[in-house]
């Protein structure tokens, strides 16, 4: 494929979703239809987008490479994200239905006071900053080796101009916008994912039967691993997969924010259930994915270099021709826009309703406050930026297995806060919470550093996340008050 063919595609499915945008917004753009849709989503349209949120380009790139490194094992983690769904619609949703919130963080005020509220907050924009930009680099990465590289223009020029497409279509819509665009996304990943699968297959000249018995042979074994040492040990991935579910959607303003704008907690409940069902078959055919295109790359003698996530579009660009390259890219760009698009908008929010008071405050009009939004949504698009061009010097390894490392720091002292509020009655010394918040995780780093020496040859892998949570849970117990 031509960097000029790539690029026409990619700015020629931008236009759809600018046009999305513009349809979905033209009754109402006010900051209510930004932060919660007016709450009058369809709970189904809500669930199928939410698919495409949750898969994102890490998924789509990442997840079928790192089956020449772990096999199917990652299956253990999403049969634990079944669980966390069904954790987050019985326990959270009707928590956060209840107290009416917009921003889920404001739950942390009034259970546990001002700092935890704010310490709380803090940690989902420094998590949530850290992996969007893991996210959009991911794409952005492949869009500059195969097209922006060929055409002399640097990587920080196509930072740039990846995240000021974001903003033309998330500035004025917010979550009313992203949960019809997030539906168009996801048809278009599945259909990349079943398409792709079925291209390679046929290129390897196998029947349907055939790939079958090749998966069900030499990868569904690698399921389970039973090595107690290894980073994923079956009951630690399963294990972490209920805690990731809990956090990274659950705990997660992001994701929790489509979830909000449903009509009320039963259909939000609905949505949540049904897309921790769905995810099983999905996952499972990206590993799939994955196992065909290390069969197809060892049969050809295909080698690449860098880490797995250069794989699929090794293959697709290069390999596989035009029609595998456009479906790929298609893929690519809209489980990138998916999940970089709703992050950006719940960054927003948060800093909106959280640090600058928006539900409370007075002192601005409603104009202003929509101004004064958009600068914050502006703001934040350049720190996203800046994040992605430092991430590009550091990356040596598969971007998931680096994601959900970092979620285990960032997310833990969440987990401990909203573990305290839920199932104690205690109140806090809340000054002293940002100390505890911030010790944790240096805690966990240093215990991770040093395992193998401490532990008997235990390697931690993303049961850091469980250990975060705990070490918080209990620095609040020594913190709370008689």
């Amino acid at each position: 494929m031509t960097p000029t063919l790539i690029l026409s595609i990619f700015l020629g499915y931008f236009a759809i979703l600018f046009a999305v945008s513009i349809i979905t917004t033209r009754k109402s753009s006010n900051n209510a239809a930004f932060f919660t849709g007016n709450r009058k989503s369809p709970w189904f349209i809500v669930a199928f987008g939410m698919i495409g949120a949750s898969l994102s380009g890490v998924t789509f790139i990442s997840v079928p490479g790192w089956v020449s490194d772990i096999g199917f094992s990652y299956m253990m983690v999403v049969f634990g994200y079944v669980f966390g769904y069904y954790t987050i619609a019985h326990v959270l949703l009707p928590l956060y239905y209840r107290m009416k919130l917009t921003s889920i963080y404001t739950y942390l005020e009034e259970r546990l006071g001002f700092w935890s509220y704010k310490s709380g907050a803090s940690f989902f924009l420094i998590s949530r900053v850290i992996g969007a930009s893991f996210r959009m680099f991911l794409v952005i990465n492949v869009l500059q080796i195969f097209v922006f590289d060929k055409m002399g223009i640097p990587f920080w020029v196509s930072v740039i101009f990846f995240l000021v497409l974001i903003n033309l279509y998330t500035m004025r819509g917010g979550i009313k916008t992203i949960i019809w665009t997030d539906t168009l996304q996801t048809i278009c990943i599945i259909a990349a994912l079943l398409l792709s699968g079925y291209l390679i297959v046929s290129d390897l000249n196998w029947s349907f039967t055939e790939f079958s018995n090749v998966i069900i042979s030499d990868y569904i074994p690698t399921i389970i691993n039973t090595d107690v040492d290894s980073p994923h040990y079956f009951l630690k991935d399963f294990l972490s997969g209920i805690f990731i579910t809990i956090v990274m959607t659950g705990l997660d303003q992001d994701m929790m924010q489509k979830n909000l704008s449903c009509r009320n907690v039963k259909d939000a409940k609905k949505n949540m259930i049904t897309l921790g069902w769905i995810l099983v078959p999905v996952n499972f055919l990206f590993l799939c994915l994955g196992a065909a295109m290390i069969i197809f790359a060892s049969k050809n003698g295909i080698t690449f270099v860098g880490t797995t996530d250069d794989l699929f579009p090794t293959l697709a660009f290069n390999n596989l021709g035009i029609i595998a390259g456009t479906i790929f890219l298609i893929g690519l760009t809209a489980a990138a826009y998916s999940s970089a698009d709703s992050a950006l908008t719940a960054l927003t929010t948060s800093f909106s309703i959280d640090f600058l008071n928006f539900e409370k405050t007075k002192k601005w009009s409603q104009q202003e406050k929509i101004r004064i939004r958009k600068i914050v949504h502006i703001c934040i698009t350049l720190l996203l930026i800046i994040v992605i061009i430092i991430f590009k010097s550091i990356n040596n390894e598969a971007v998931i297995s680096q994601l959900f490392k970092i979620a285990g720091y960032t997310y833990g002292p969440l987990l401990g806060m909203y573990s305290f509020g839920l199932f104690t009655k205690h109140k806090l010394h809340d000054r002293l919470v940002p100390y505890i918040v911030i010790a944790s995780p240096i805690i966990c780093y240093l215990l991770s550093l040093f395992s193998k020496e401490l532990f008997w040859g235990y390697s931690f892998g993303f049961e850091i996340l469980i250990l975060n949570g705990i070490i918080t849970f209990i620095g609040l117990w020594f913190i709370r008050k008689s």
